[in-house]
């Protein structure tokens, strides 16, 4: 019997990379939702969707990532980020539904020297971190069958990302100001969704939470180059501090992530993170993907 997964924010870019691999899981069956058909807020909303499907996995992808506006519409960045996973997590409960949640780096302060692991202390900076912080303690304190996976700069061939603004930019300017004082890991978003769906295709109940990045380190201004250098676009990228760059929400200047967990859990090997983006350039160029995926219900 086919397992049916329910992903909301169907329409972001990690929910677009599970939908870009879904055909090659043909005993899954995904239901890909945005908020017009399930708003995650609601928790009526919720409840009745949940009450009306049969669900065996739900793939929370919606959130809110604005990060500086959140620090204006934490009204708003509540409702997504804190609400949302509390009235899933209920319904996953009351229905007998595993829920995988997304995460962020931006839980942390980002004062440590070496990789977070999933034991260390938290301390978000910003509105967005302590919402999503709020976010995964809610999902904890309800439900048991969940896997918590935390996540860092996450972009893809879909949506909006650090790799196609710059892409954008460069087609714009002749030059570009990155800061090179925040260090963390770019992230692919294919390789996460791999990752999260063969957890549910093997039937996982290695519950949890879980840091989920690719390997090595990098700042904005080296991830910029790379993205530049690879795509043979000439255009002169000067690093800058970040106190030259003031922006609304204050980020973790380093918020690398340990893998370590697992590795050793799901014996999983996450791919360097400029090996994945030379991927994502490479399928972009090659438009190898459908990149307006339609959603499913």
């Amino acid at each position: 019997m086919r397992q049916r997964i329910l992903v909301t924010g169907g329409k972001g870019q990690l929910a677009s990379c599970i939908h870009a691999i879904a055909d090659q899981y043909p005993n899954l069956n995904f239901i890909f939702v945005d908020r017009t058909i399930m708003d995650i807020s609601n928790d009526q909303h919720v409840s009745e969707f949940f009450g009306k499907n049969k669900i065996d996995w739900c793939i929370n992808c919606a959130a809110y990532t604005t990060v500086d506006k959140a620090e204006s519409e934490d009204d708003i960045a509540n409702e997504v980020n804190v609400l949302g996973p509390k009235n899933l997590a209920k319904s996953c409960k009351e229905h007998d539904v595993k829920l995988v949640h997304i995460s962020t780096d931006f839980v942390f302060n980002g004062e440590k020297n070496r990789a977070y692991t999933e034991n260390d202390a938290t301390g978000p900076l910003n509105t967005y971190g302590k919402t999503k912080l709020q976010g995964e303690q809610e999902v904890i304190s309800v439900l048991d069958q969940h896997f918590i996976i935390r996540t860092s700069w996450l972009y893809s061939e879909f949506g909006h990302n650090f790799m196609r603004t710059m892409l954008k930019l460069s087609k714009e300017k002749e030059q570009l100001q990155i800061v090179n004082d925040q260090i963390g890991t770019p992230t692919y978003a294919g390789d996460l969704a791999t990752f999260i769906v063969q957890l549910i295709a093997t039937s996982s109940r290695e519950f949890g939470l879980y840091n989920y990045s690719n390997e090595g380190v990098a700042s904005w201004y080296d991830f910029a180059k790379a993205i530049f250098d690879m795509s043979k676009i000439d255009i002169k990228v000067n690093p800058i501090a970040s106190d030259n760059f003031p922006t609304a929400a204050n980020r973790p200047t380093f918020s690398v992530l340990d893998n370590a967990k697992i590795k050793q859990t799901f014996n999983s090997e996450p791919k360097y993170w400029r090996e994945s983006l030379e991927v994502c350039l490479q399928n972009l160029k090659d438009d190898h993907y459908n990149l307006n995926p339609k959603n499913q219900v």
